[in-house]
Order: structure tokens, then C-alpha cells, then sequence
């Protein structure tokens, strides 16, 4: 285990991703000092690099798991959880999910190429003011957290970010392979959570047909 690996090890940084900024407040001494530290650990593999400036210890020299959620979120912070990353938290389908995908409050797409929690994705989408956590929760990931969307604000971004048009529920039950039972749980206050939030009318207009379709399926059980 490389010095810098045994500090971090016995700090609160332990469990985390953390940054060149946080690494110079536990270290102190110049930037010079810590290259050199990060840079051995880096090469002994105590040590992983996440994007320019970001690390996070090797398995071996933390005491909890890291969720990719968690790490994405520490990534890119303000970002949260969705498409069909969220969608596969939720079971709501049921192929797996190899990139994290997130939404990000800025405007440029961003992509981090794979570590050991594979590889982060992050776009951006046309969101109301004041909106942009509408339909999102936080979640604990052991000692971590993240925020991310709930199953219906996950589905509608992934129909603003691919521009999908309504053509019925069947692009849903058998496209996306929702299950028809999880599309008649959804509640007015799901539906409510999610109105208004983004800026796209082709994307309101899915929304509004989903919603009559629900309400339809469920009048006619």
C-alpha cells in the first residue's frame, strides 16, 4: 500500500470519491509533494484514477462498497440518476444496464470512459426552471447517496432524450418491455410530479397521452 493510500485509508475520504483539492487539505505540503504521492499510488494500483483530478482507493483499502450510482453522483455533482439506469433500479425493465446514465444540469454531453464501476454517462435535457429535481429522490447506497429519478420522471426523460413520439402503450409493454401491471400502479401524483417539467411540447403531449391511456386501461379492468 502506497502513504498516500494508508492516510486516506484512516480518514473520512476512506469510502469516498474525492478530489486533488480534498487530497491538499489532509496532506498540506505543495502540489508538487502531492503528484508524486498520487502518482505512486496511482502506479501500485492502491490508487484509481476516475477523471482528471478524481481518484477513489482500490477495493482492497476500503471498508464498504461503492455504489456506481454514489460514484457517478460525486462525479459530476448537481447531476442525477435516470434513463434506463434508473428505469433497471426499479425493475421496471429487465435487460442490464452496463453505463450509468445521468442527467446533467449543464449543457454538453459528457461521457467517462469505464473503471472498475464501469463507464459514466451524462446528458444534458430541455428542463423547466425549477424543475430539474421533480420527480427525484435521494437514495442511501450504504454510506453513500445519490439522487434518482423515480421510475416515471426516468421513462419521460429517456423520451426526451431519444424524441420519441406517442404511438400507444404498446412501445412501452413491448418495446420497452414495462409490464403492464407497473403502468397501472402509476397515481395522479406521479403524473403531477412530472407535468411541467420539460420544455419540449412533444414531450408534454407523451406525457398527457400516457397518463389517458393509464387512466383508460384502468377503467376498463
Amino acid at each position: 500500500m502506497s502513504s498516500l493510500a494508508q492516510q486516506v485509508s484512516v480518514s473520512a475520504l476512506r469510502d469516498r470519491v474525492f478530489n486533488d483539492r480534498q487530497l491538499s487539505e489532509m496532506l498540506g505540503g505543495g502540489d508538487a509533494r502531492r503528484y508524486g504521492l498520487v502518482n505512486r499510488a496511482i502506479k501500485d494500483g492502491s490508487l484509481i484514477r476516475l477523471k482528471r483530478g478524481v481518484y477513489a482507493l482500490a477495493p482492497a483499502y476500503r471498508s464498504a462498497p461503492m455504489h456506481p450510482f454514489a460514484v457517478a453522483q460525486a462525479l459530476l455533482p448537481g447531476s442525477y440518476i435516470s434513463f434506463e439506469s434508473a428505469l433497471t433500479y426499479h425493475r421496471w425493465i429487465p435487460e442490464a444496464v452496463l453505463v450509468t446514465a445521468s442527467v446533467t444540469p449543464g449543457r454538453k454531453t459528457l461521457e467517462i470512459p469505464a473503471t472498475e464501476f464501469g463507464p459514466f454517462k451524462y446528458h444534458p435535457l430541455a428542463i423547466a426552471d425549477y424543475r430539474f429535481l421533480s420527480g427525484v429522490e435521494r437514495v442511501t447506497f450504504d454510506k453513500l447517496t445519490a439522487f434518482v429519478a423515480k421510475p416515471l420522471r426516468a421513462l419521460m426523460d429517456l423520451v426526451a432524450l431519444r424524441k420519441v413520439e406517442w404511438s400507444g402503450l404498446d412501445w412501452l409493454t413491448s418495446g420497452m418491455r414495462i409490464d403492464d401491471d407497473l403502468l397501472l400502479a402509476l397515481t395522479e401524483s406521479d403524473f403531477a410530479a412530472v407535468k411541467s417539467v420539460y420544455k419540449h411540447r412533444a414531450v408534454n403531449t407523451f406525457l398527457a397521452e400516457l397518463e389517458h391511456g393509464v387512466v383508460g386501461a384502468k377503467r376498463a379492468e
